[in-house]
């Protein structure tokens, strides 16, 4: 089984994905991370060369490997980077490291990969749209800006990271923008996925939605 979940910026699709994973018993796979880990392999590499671009970026000297489990584990170059992925420095540029098309490309063949012969649920962008198009089931989620924003100054928070709200927010919206405006493969929802707006849901409510939603799809 393959369920893909799709939706804007600290929505929830992670917690969402994790909680249904260790529900349903299957693999869950954070295609996000992996954008994020190419982000600082960019932002690395500009320091030793300022003009360098994104479209410029070396692939074949960058290797991305991904272990499931509870808390996921993102390694590059075999060095676990994490926590490292989840500033606000990679946070800033991701969606636009994200908007290259041969950055795509790989790592669509290998989010494939690594999907093949498991039960997963993956959660990003295009999961639905591009890489699992004929996924069992597949779910959209969104929430209202403000509240993805305050979810992300409280998650930036406990891990000690200090960002004000309205940077916070600024940079949302910038990301929904990127995302959705790309030209290759951008954020949509698809004819044949379930909304969820989780604005007024909490965790626990959330998981129950989409529990019924693939519940009610599977067993049709």
């Amino acid at each position: 089984m393959i369920i893909a979940v799709d939706g804007y910026s600290a929505c929830g699709k992670s917690t969402l994905a994790k909680d249904l994973a260790k529900e349903l018993g299957i693999v869950y796979i954070d295609s996000g991370a992996m954008y994020r880990a190419i982000t600082l392999y960019y932002l690395e590499q500009r320091e030793k060369n300022p003009i360098l671009t994104i479209e410029e970026l070396p692939l074949d000297q960058i290797q991305i490997d991904f272990i499931p489990g509870h808390k996921p584990i993102i390694l590059l170059n075999n060095k676990d980077v994490s926590d490292e992925i989840r500033q606000p420095s990679v946070s800033d540029l991701v969606s636009e490291v994200s908007a290259v098309s041969k950055i795509r490309t790989a790592l669509v063949d290998f989010q494939r990969k690594i999907a093949e012969g498991k039960s997963i649920i993956m959660d990003g962008r295009d999961i639905g749209s591009v890489v699992f198009p004929n996924a069992d089931v597949k779910l959209f989620i969104t929430a209202a800006i403000d509240t993805r924003a305050k979810r992300r100054f409280l998650e930036l928070q406990q891990r000690g990271i200090q960002q004000s709200l309205e940077q916070i927010k600024s940079n949302l919206l910038k990301r929904d923008q990127i995302d959705s405006t790309r030209s290759d493969s951008p954020l949509t929802q698809t004819a044949d996925a379930f909304l969820i707006d989780n604005t007024l849901l909490n965790r626990e409510q959330q998981k129950q939605v989409a529990l019924n939603i693939i519940k009610s799809k599977t067993n049709n």
